[in-house]
């Protein structure tokens, strides 16, 4: 703007100087000096400069108050202009604390069968690995050794333990070795539709019990996805989980539109299909997984509880993890860039309005000519109302996102 806007306020002083000079009334270098000042003073972008910075600087304040941490001013404005927002589903839409919930063994006690699974992965970071240790350890079993772990991201662990190749995983992990299990057919049909994630025991190739895992979902959970949709917003849930298990949870919190089986690698890439097909595209997650996702979206939001990795790869953090603040966050940043518009358009209609009379257009008519005393003091005022406007958004209130 300044490229453009300059060299022509520049060329209309020098413009409204030399017609003065050679038409104006005596004596003509006088008026012809006042009226060039005149303009250059009205045309000062002192409001022009001010309208972004301002708004960004109160908006990205004003959500620091309410717990959203905007990283760059840029993130503030790109998340007014998304149209897709894609939750993660573990630590986002749940608790990100499953727990053990049921275990049905094939062949073999409950307790032998979770003692396997757990020594299994007693050494993994993952939740649901965590949930089946926890559960182990709180009805007392004792866990054996477990050597040559090999763990694969998105599909599950093997290790040997006691002699034995231990395998703990999904569905697709026991497709991957070969493993049948039909004949977990039916009580996984029934986890599914509940909402839990199965995970799968086999022994030496041969399926020995399937468990179920859930973790609860958020209880603001529904509320923000509502809120989001009434935003005019398309909300999609991105998971790991099996098909079934994804569309029971999305189903609990109002979801529409599932994609499931998403291994973490593919995250990105279901970003950058939905950017391809022309979406603006903000992506809410919390885990180490979700970081190459919250990197490609066009705006990336972490929860503020999740892992270090995932809040440092967004660009706006949710300081308490609440997924409503997402919503807030949008409505927030729809208000500022409303306000960076309405900045803009003073700027500009005060001096399409002010630079013409600045160059005495008007005075063979009615007479009229700007002192420029007049217009610094109108170059000041507008300003002034840019800076006033700008600080409105002090007093935005979450419940203007609804």
């Amino acid at each position: 703007i300044a490229a453009v806007f300059v060299p022509l306020v520049m060329a209309a002083a020098l413009a409204t100087f030399l017609g003065w000079l050679w038409l104006g009334p005596a004596p003509a270098l006088s008026f012809a000096f006042v009226a060039a000042v005149s303009v250059l003073l009205i045309a000062c972008p002192c409001a022009m400069g001010l309208a972004t910075p301002t708004a960004i600087l109160v908006g990205t304040g004003r959500g620091a108050a309410l717990g959203i941490l905007f990283r760059r001013g840029a993130a503030l404005e790109n998340l007014a202009r998304v149209d897709q927002v894609v939750l993660d589903k573990t630590g986002t839409l749940t608790a990100g604390r499953p727990a053990l919930t049921d275990l049905h063994a094939f062949g073999c006690t409950d307790e032998a069968a979770l003692a396997l699974a757990a020594a299994g992965e007693q050494h993994s970071e993952h939740p649901i690995g965590a949930a089946i240790v926890t559960a182990a350890r709180e009805r007392g079993l004792t866990l054996a050794a477990a050597t040559e772990l090999a763990a694969v991201p998105g599909f599950g662990i093997q290790a040997l333990i006691e002699g034995r190749r231990v395998a703990i995983g999904a569905a697709r992990f026991m497709d991957r070795l070969g493993v049948s299990v039909s004949a977990a057919d039916a009580p996984v049909a029934r986890l599914a539709a509940d909402g839990k994630s199965p995970v799968y025991l086999a022994v030496d190739g041969q399926l020995l019990a399937v468990l179920a895992v859930a973790d609860p979902i958020k209880p603001s959970s529904r509320a923000a996805v509502e809120r989001l949709q009434g935003l005019g917003l398309t909300v999609t849930m991105l998971t790991g989980d099996g098909r079934r298990t994804a569309e029971a949870v999305a189903r609990q919190v109002g979801i529409e539109r599932v994609v499931a089986e998403v291994l973490p690698d593919d995250k990105a890439a279901e970003v950058r299909r939905l950017q391809a097909a022309g979406q603006r595209v903000a992506f809410v997650g919390d885990g180490i997984n979700d970081a190459p996702a919250l990197a490609q979206a066009d705006v990336g939001i972490a929860m503020g509880t999740g892992t270090e990795i995932a809040v440092a790869a967004g660009e706006v953090v949710l300081m308490s993890g609440d997924l409503t603040a997402v919503a807030v966050a949008i409505a927030l940043s729809r208000r500022t860039l409303g306000t960076i518009r309405l900045n803009f358009f003073w700027a500009y209609a005060y001096n399409v309005a002010l630079i013409p009379l600045a160059a005495g257009v008007f005075y063979p008519l009615t007479g009229w000519l700007l002192n420029p005393m007049i217009a610094a003091a109108a170059m000041s005022v507008s300003s002034l109302f840019v800076v006033t406007n700008s600080l409105r958004l002090r007093g935005f209130e979450p419940d203007e996102s609804s």
